[in-house]
């Protein structure tokens, strides 16, 4: 093991479900973990603490519960030791809720993400890794998403503070030297997942016999991604921190590198999947079927399009040359 990899990894999130599935996955091949939660109750605490307790059994497992947004708390947990690898992975989730309760992003997702920054730069750590989403994409339309593509029109205050995060990281790389890797997660899902996600919702209300709302009768397409996967890249780059591109111009500006030793990835199954389809393999795993509720049309009358755009633009295009003599 190198002098690196004897190092504990500090994740942060780590009672959350990426963080959790990192930090065993660390625990397993022999790596100490330093983990950090404030265990709040955004959703069901006690399925934290859970994933706790199974961390819990790994001797070289260290938890404290901590908000990375108390500046004093979290000046101490940095002065108490060098941290040369830092897994950022807590942060206030969810884009509905950001409607409902703004203030929590701006601590937990800014003032927390500054404060974890200072303490890296403070403690120099080799490389920090922190979560994006792939939510900063927000009005951009061309697909597949690229992380060469500027991303600077978020439709959400969660996305926003994602792009936010990107960016204080780029900037203490430049300031500092501060090596860091940005990861725009694609719905990641799997065992251990959180209750708010689409798949944990389906399978609940599917066994509770409660009916599932459909939009746009689940045409509606995502990019999921398992945990184990999403684990396995961090895993990977934990220990290759990104160095600046000398070949990085100002003048064409690649919005995923920089001189700086800055990086950006997607993290991502790279096939996206209807959300009905999703549902079909619920229904097949569980061995029973969906109480499907469609949109009110669909409901009350069983309307459903039935006309593909390219069927309906030939059609179009017909009768435009007919009418006009073309």
């Amino acid at each position: 093991m190198t002098d690196a990899a004897a190092d504990p990894v500090l994740v942060s999130g780590a009672a959350g479900f990426i963080g959790f599935g990192l930090a065993r996955h660390l625990l397993a091949a022999g790596r100490p973990v330093i983990g950090v939660d404030s265990v709040n109750d955004y959703y069901d605490p006690a399925l934290k603490q859970a994933r706790l307790r199974e961390l819990g059994i790994h001797p070289h497992f260290i938890f404290h519960r901590l908000d990375l947004a108390d500046r004093s708390a979290t000046e101490k947990l940095f002065g108490s030791r060098r941290f040369s690898r830092v897994v950022h992975l807590a942060a206030q989730a969810g884009v509905r809720y950001s409607l409902q309760n703004p203030h929590a992003y701006l601590d937990a997702n800014l003032a927390g993400f500054l404060n974890v920054l200072e303490g890296c730069r403070a403690s120099g750590t080799q490389h920090l890794i922190f979560a994006s989403s792939s939510s900063v994409y927000g009005a951009n339309t061309r697909l597949p998403f690229s992380v060469h593509d500027n991303v600077d029109h978020p439709i959400s205050l969660y996305a926003a503070t994602k792009k936010a995060n990107e960016s204080m990281a780029h900037a203490y790389s430049k300031l500092y030297g501060l090596p860091a890797t940005g990861l725009r997660f694609f719905t990641v899902y799997g065992p251990w997942g959180r209750p708010d996600m689409a798949i944990f919702i389906f399978t609940k209300a599917i066994l509770e016999g409660r009916p599932i709302r459909l939009f746009n009768h689940g045409r509606m397409r995502r990019d999921f991604t398992y945990i184990d996967d999403v684990v396995s890249a961090i895993a990977r780059l934990i220990d290759r921190p990104p160095r600046g591109d000398p070949s990085w111009s100002g003048d064409a500006p690649d919005p995923s590198s920089s001189s700086a030793p800055w990086r950006i990835y997607n993290i991502g199954n790279n096939r996206s999947v209807e959300i009905t389809a999703v549902v079909d393999l619920i229904e097949s795993a569980l061995g029973r079927p969906a109480i499907r509720e469609l949109d009110d049309l669909a409901r009350d009358v069983d309307f459903r399009p039935a006309t593909p755009i390219e069927e309906g633009i030939r059609r179009f295009v017909a009768w435009y040359r007919a009418f006009y003599h073309l």
